[in-house]
């Protein structure tokens, strides 16, 4: 019998589009250590669907197909942004910020010990996906973390 969700596959996946995602794939290889599974060509050379692992875990992609979304780019390179951001935890916060900014990413947020109690940063990756990074620093109870986030909204917005 035919599982209905295939093993390794369940829960949420991310499902990205870029404008050329045999150039994503190679970055996300790059940058955060992505293994191909596969990937489904159109005759025409552009990627339909592709997987990547990252970490063991399943990551979609495929370029952008604005011909069957009722002529809509679903690129966020072509639309200015994404409103989503892909969120990792990882063992040095740092150390894969850097790796990202080396294969080409762009900081977007400086890595930086935050109130909630994790080290957090976050990357714009080249295809416009926004990636962010977070290393887990200390325990806090919700009563703390309300008051640490009351203290660091107290005063004026950061420019």
């Amino acid at each position: 019998m035919t599982n209905p969700i295939p093993e390794g596959h369940e829960g949420i996946i991310a499902h990205l589009v870029v404008g050329n995602a045999r150039e994503a794939i190679a970055f996300y290889e790059k940058a955060f250590d992505a293994k191909e599974v596969w990937m489904s060509p159109t005759p025409d050379g552009k990627i339909m669907h592709a997987e990547i692992l990252i970490e063991g875990r399943p990551v979609y992609l495929c370029d952008d197909f604005p011909e069957f979304c009722g002529g809509q780019s679903r690129d966020p390179k072509t639309l200015g942004a994404s409103p989503v951001t892909i969120h990792r935890y990882v063992k040095d916060c740092d150390a894969a910020m850097d790796r990202a900014v080396r294969a080409g990413a762009s900081v977007t947020m400086p890595a930086t010990d935050m109130f909630w109690g994790d080290r957090y940063g976050s990357v714009t990756d080249p295809y416009g996906h926004q990636w962010s990074f977070a290393t887990h620093q200390k325990d806090l109870s919700p009563e703390e973390v309300a008051e640490a986030a009351a203290a660091a909204f107290s005063g004026p917005p950061p420019s």
